[in-house]
C-alpha cells in the first residue's frame, strides 16, 4: 500500500511540473486581409495559474516586421497579463509569423502566431 501511495505521489508531482502555469486565452490570431504598409496589432491575454508571480523573460519575433510589446512587471497568481503583437505589412501575399515567449522560472516557451494576407 505504501509503495502505491508513494508512486501516486511521485506521478502527481511530475505531472504538476510538466504543465505550464501560464494559460493564454488564444495562441493565434488571423488578421484576414490587410493593406500593404499598414500596422495591425492584436493583444494576447494570459492568466497566471501558478503560485509564483509570472514575469516575461523575453518575447522574440521571428522577423523585424513583427514587434511584441509587453510589461515586465510580475503578474500575480490569478491575475491577467497581456502581450501586444504588431505586424507591419511589408509585402503582398500570405504571411504567418511567430513570437516566442519565455517566462522566468518556466522551462517551456509559448509560441504565439499571427497570420493573414497582405493585399495591394
Amino acid at each position: 500500500m505504501k509503495v502505491k501511495l508513494l508512486a501516486f505521489a511521485l506521478l502527481m508531482t511530475i505531472g504538476s511540473y510538466a504543465q505550464s502555469s501560464i494559460k493564454f486565452d488564444a495562441l493565434s490570431h488571423n488578421f484576414g486581409k490587410i493593406k500593404k504598409g499598414v500596422h495591425k496589432s492584436v493583444v494576447f491575454s494570459f492568466t497566471n495559474l501558478g503560485a509564483k508571480p509570472a514575469v516575461i523573460e523575453f518575447a522574440n519575433a521571428e522577423c523585424g516586421c513583427t514587434q511584441p510589446d509587453y510589461n515586465q512587471n510580475p503578474v500575480l497568481k490569478g491575475q491577467k497579463g497581456t502581450i501586444k503583437v504588431t505586424y507591419t505589412a511589408p509585402s503582398e501575399g500570405q504571411f504567418k509569423k511567430r513570437v516566442t515567449v519565455k517566462y522566468a522560472g518556466e522551462k517551456d516557451v509559448t509560441e504565439l502566431v499571427i497570420e493573414g494576407e497582405v493585399i495591394k
